[in-house]
C-alpha cells in the first residue's frame, strides 16, 4: 500500500515509468508524454523544470505539469503559465453495485474520430487523438451515433485512471455517465488494480463519484503552460 500511495502522489511520473513508458520523453529528470498522446508532464525536482519546459515547448504549444504540491520554476522568456487548476484525486477499492441498463460497447480504432469529436465538443482544448491509445474506451450509442464515453488514461501496475467522462449535451440526464463510470471502474477492478479519478475542485460530478464509492484522497495541481 505504501508503494501505491507514493505512485498516487505523482501519477503522471509513475505511469510513464511503468505502463506508458513507450510514450515517455525525458529532459534531465522531468518526464512528459509524447505530445500526440497526451500533453502531461511530471517532476520531482522543481529546479530542473525550467530547461525541460523550454525544450518541451518546442514540440507542444500548450501543456501541463501535474503535481501534488511542488511548484515548477519557469523561464518567462520562453514559457508562460496560463493558469493553475486546483484539482483533486479520488480512489475506489471495491466493485460498484449499480444497475446497467444501457448497452456499453468497447470502442475500437474505428471510433477514434468519434471519440475525439465528442470530447472536443464538450471539453475542447486538451485531448489528443493519440490519447485513445492510453487505455480502453467504452461508449453508448443512440440514434446510430456515439453519445457518451468513458476512457482510461494514466496507468501503472497498481492503478488505472478513469477519464474522458463525456456525454453529448442532447443526451444528458439519462444516467449514461453513471453507468459508464461504474462499468469502467469494475473492469479496472477485474484487473486487480485500483480505479482513480482526477477532476477540478468543486466539480459538480464529484457527488456522483462519491455516491458510486469513490473517496477524495489528495489535492492534485495542474499547471497549464503555453509557448511564448
Amino acid at each position: 500500500m505504501k508503494d501505491l500511495e507514493e505512485k498516487l502522489k505523482n501519477p503522471v511520473w509513475h505511469s510513464l515509468n511503468e505502463t506508458h513508458n513507450k510514450f515517455l520523453i525525458e529532459y534531465d529528470g522531468v518526464q512528459f508524454y509524447k505530445p500526440d498522446i497526451c500533453i502531461f508532464g511530471a517532476f520531482y525536482d522543481a529546479t530542473k523544470t525550467t530547461k525541460a519546459l523550454n525544450e518541451y515547448s518546442k514540440i507542444a504549444e500548450r501543456f501541463f505539469l501535474v503535481s501534488e504540491g511542488g511548484i515548477p520554476i519557469t523561464d518567462d522568456n520562453n514559457v508562460v503559465l496560463e493558469k493553475k487548476i486546483n484539482g483533486c484525486q479520488l480512489i475506489l477499492d471495491k466493485q460498484i453495485d449499480t444497475e446497467i441498463t444501457e448497452e456499453i460497447v468497447l470502442l475500437t480504432e474505428e471510433h477514434i474520430d468519434e471519440v475525439y469529436d465528442l470530447i472536443w465538443l464538450v471539453m475542447p482544448g486538451f485531448y489528443q487523438k493519440g490519447g485513445f491509445n492510453m487505455g480502453k474506451y467504452y461508449g453508448i450509442f443512440k440514434d446510430d451515433k456515439l453519445v457518451a464515453i468513458t476512457g482510461q488514461r494514466m496507468q501503472t501496475n497498481d492503478f488505472i485512471e478513469v477519464s474522458g467522462v463525456v456525454t453529448h449535451p442532447k443526451y444528458t440526464r439519462r444516467g449514461f455517465a453513471k453507468q459508464l463510470v461504474a462499468h469502467t471502474t469494475n473492469e479496472i477492478i477485474k484487473e486487480n488494480k485500483f480505479p482513480i479519478l482526477h477532476t477540478n475542485k468543486g466539480n459538480s460530478a464529484i457527488p456522483l463519484y462519491e455516491k458510486l464509492g469513490y473517496r477524495l484522497t489528495r489535492d492534485m495541481n495542474w499547471w497549464l503552460f503555453r509557448r511564448k
